[in-house]
């Protein structure tokens, strides 16, 4: 029997060797899929794991960290985050003690004192970009470039100075080490955070899971629109083997060979895919920085998974599509009106939208917990979507052809209302892809919304913030720290600078006044201590710069520079006056510097470069631009995802439409050619094959969109504490898009219909 079903199989005529093509190509592109999810899974630990010795001396996990050998010398460790044109620059300041300290990955040797190291798309910038926006902040030879082995990515920006031990020991946040971390840590603190270009290991299987079962879904309906390709012919071509003796176990042997052989061919095709479109998955930026091709990988329990796996489901859909043959070899002719869908079937749904709505306060905190909180609920609003779908159709045909007398309506809606499932089917794929879109859009719109810079507040977005400060003391509301005031050569330079409007220095406070912005309970601690800024200097800010008429010296809040960014910060009117004299404000230690720019990358480079050099053993100042930016990073990795999840899933949905539709036209060419003899125009027919698409398509939409945004809204909540934002005019683009692009799939297998309905069908039929 394998023998006759690979003969029928490859032998059996143009409509075998199609409905194998198309098979395969559903299979292969589902397979495609599967393993980039699969591989990008395992770039992502692959990457953090090669991130891993940026986190070296921060202790966060003892595990991580190699045992030190007796023998060996301690080293001088600094990480900060540098910055250009918004990138983030990891900067790694090391002073060797010994010939025998640690060497980090990618490096053949410490550099020494005057002696740097640089990734190379670093080494690229600093050739490329003016000195004095970037070269300049980096004193010393260059003596060779970082490898791959200890880079995030191919454009990841990494620079490795090196100092004399007594020259770093004196920075403060310099620390020793013995050993270089070589796994990455369950958390991170500090510049770690802001250095760190992977992202979160735990964030990422999250949205991969809950993207990869988005994604999977319209492929399995596609398959199996795929599968089903010509059924009734091959239900009457094994009915009639069983009339001439088969068995039901041949007949199950025959059709499991068909279906295996092209599961078999999609699967091996699909890796094919997957190996040759490597290259441009690598690209693809869901980590904020692109993976190395050789990241992306199979591991052996993958490759068994989806090689024994995708097979096996193709073998068991082709018994389950043609269990009716198996019943009785009479089971084809003797077909009857099938039973209608009951109104149990959206009780899956309200089960899904149920179980997220009861996650809302119950999130758990591992991330393990919150896939297996999440992913279900998720599939079960999928999947409740795809079973209701019938019922929908069928509620939505019964009330078109109740309220029309139109030959073409009346025909349309009484068969979707005889048969909804065979209507909703050909429209599922489509219908599943605007329910995940709109949950995407839903999500990443309400993350996009809640992090972002107000709008208020974007003319401040370019202004370099430098905070000298170092942590907060609770019991007196002051923060530590601060560096001296600006030199008048500094201060010179940094006003010299094209584009530059002003600078403000926010000194310490010795009179104890309260910060104005401070609207905290009343009773819960101490208040925070406000700092001292000049009245004229203010004057040159860009916005709240406002003082008390008269004033020479204000009290303006903590993190001037960043403050008001966000929605819940609210600017005072005016800055209160502070009782303080101009000659003793300059000679108070300065705790924030900000630079007003006109937000030029010259202006903004060059005068981070003369703050860098002025403080060299500070943190790099940043603009309020780059710190959301640096907070929403992963914010991006997602919005990524979602488009990738949108410019897939709708193309598969396409496919998958008109694959059914051109399938369910030869399955009944028969019964149109009748009608064709009796009298029928060709337009009415087509207007039927267009409404029996339209009809499900566009009932079943509205409560897939629903869906999709209830869904969001639920996750966003539970999840985040948000509520969703409505959607901008892309999203309606992309619905109407989709939906035009739907029509048209249809309206192009109206040729056929005139082909294959021919006075000729019904005499040979």
């Amino acid at each position: 029997m394998i023998r006759l079903g690979l003969r029928l199989t490859l032998s059996g005529g143009r409509e075998a060797a199609a409905r194998l093509a198309v098979i395969v190509a559903a299979v292969a592109l589902g397979v495609g899929l599967l393993l980039s999810i699969l591989a990008a899974i395992n770039a992502t630990a692959t990457q953090n794991s090669r991130n891993a010795w940026l986190n070296t001396g921060s202790g966060t996990r003892t595990s991580s960290q190699s045992a030190a050998k007796a023998d060996t010398d301690p080293l001088w460790w600094l990480l900060r985050a540098d910055h250009f044109d918004g990138k983030t620059i990891g900067r790694v300041d090391v002073a060797a003690t010994g010939p025998n300290s640690p060497v980090p990955r990618g490096l053949s040797r410490l550099p020494g004192p005057g002696e740097f190291y640089a990734s190379p798309a670093l080494d690229k910038l600093l050739h490329s970009a003016p000195a004095a926006e970037l070269a300049d902040r980096y004193p010393g030879n260059q003596v060779g470039t970082v490898g791959n082995a200890g880079l995030p990515g191919p454009d990841s920006l990494v620079i490795v100075v090196g100092h004399r031990p007594d020259q770093l020991a004196k920075q403060h946040d310099a620390t020793q080490v013995t050993t270089i971390t070589t796994a990455p840590p369950s958390s991170c603190n500090g510049t770690n955070c802001t250095v760190r270009a992977g992202i979160d290991s735990r964030g990422i299987k999250l949205i991969l899971s809950v993207a990869g079962t988005a994604l999977i879904f319209p492929v399995l309906i596609l398959i199996g629109t795929a599968t089903r390709l010509a059924t009734a012919r091959r239900e009457q071509r094994f009915a009639a083997m069983r009339l001439v003796g088969a068995t039901p176990r041949q007949i199950s042997m025959l059709s499991a060979v068909e279906s295996t052989l092209a599961a078999l061919v999609g699967t091996a095709v699909g890796f094919g895919l997957f190996y040759l479109f490597r290259t441009q998955l690598a690209l693809v930026n869901l980590t904020s920085t692109p993976y190395f091709v050789g990241d992306l990988t199979l591991r052996t329990g993958d490759i068994l998974l989806v090689s024994v796996a995708v097979p096996v489901g193709a073998a068991i859909a082709a018994r389950i599509a043609l269990r009716r043959v198996q019943v009785s070899p009479l089971g084809v002719t003797r077909r009857v009106t099938p039973r209608p869908p009951r109104v149990y079937r959206v009780i899956p749904l309200a089960v899904g939208i149920a179980e997220l709505s009861y996650t809302i306060g119950r999130v758990p905190r591992s991330t393990n917990g919150q896939i297996w909180v999440f992913v279900p609920g998720i599939l079960l609003v999928l999947t409740g979507l795809v079973i209701a779908g019938p019922w929908l159709t069928m509620v939505g045909a019964r009330l078109l052809a109740r309220q029309t007398s139109r030959p073409a309506l009346l025909v349309a809606g009484r068969r979707l209302a005889d048969d909804p499932k065979a209507g909703f089917r050909a429209v599922s794929g489509l219908v599943l892809a605007l329910c995940v879109t709109s949950a995407a859009v839903g999500i990443i719109g309400s993350l996009n919304a809640e992090r972002s810079i107000p709008q208020a507040s974007r003319t401040v977005a370019g202004a370099l913030d430098a905070n000298y400060t170092e942590g907060f003391n609770s019991t007196t509301g002051r923060q530590n720290g601060g560096v001296p005031p600006l030199s008048k050569a500094a201060l010179g330079n940094l006003n010299s600078v094209p584009g530059v409007k002003g600078v403000l220095m926010i000194h310490s406070n010795p009179l104890g006044t309260t910060d104005p912005a401070y609207h905290g309970p009343q009773g819960t601690g101490t208040p925070p201590v406000a700092g001292l800024a000049s009245c004229t200097e203010l004057a040159k800010m860009p916005a709240h710069s406002a003082c008390a008429s008269g004033a020479q010296a204000a009290s303006v809040t903590q993190n001037y520079g960043s403050f008001g960014t966000y929605y819940w910060m609210h600017w005072p009117t005016a800055w209160p006056a502070a009782d303080i004299s101009a000659q003793r404000l300059a000679r108070l230690s300065v705790q924030e510097i900000v630079v007003a720019t006109n937000g030029s990358t010259s202006a903004i480079e060059r005068a981070r470069t003369i703050l860098a050099n002025t403080y060299p053993d500070r943190d790099v100042p940043w603009t309020v631009r780059e710190d959301h930016a640096q907070s929403g990073a992963q914010l991006a990795g997602y919005q990524q995802l979602a488009n990738v999840v949108i410019l897939v899933s709708f193309p598969i949905a396409g496919c998958s439409l008109a694959v059914s539709v051109a399938g369910g036209l030869r399955e009944r060419k028969r019964p149109f050619s009748l009608l064709r003899l009796t009298g029928t125009q060709l337009g009415v027919l087509r207007r039927v094959v267009l409404l029996e698409s339209a009809v499900p398509l566009l009932v079943v939409a509205v409560v897939a969109i629903g869906m999709g945004f209830l869904a969001a809204q639920l996750f966003v909540q539970a999840q985040f504490r948000y509520s969703i934002q409505a959607p901008g005019i892309q999203y309606y683009a992309i619905v109407l898009a989709g939906l035009v692009a739907s029509l048209g799939v249809i309206a192009s297998t109206m040729p056929l219909l005139r082909r294959i309905t021919g006075p000729e069908t019904a005499r040979n039929e």
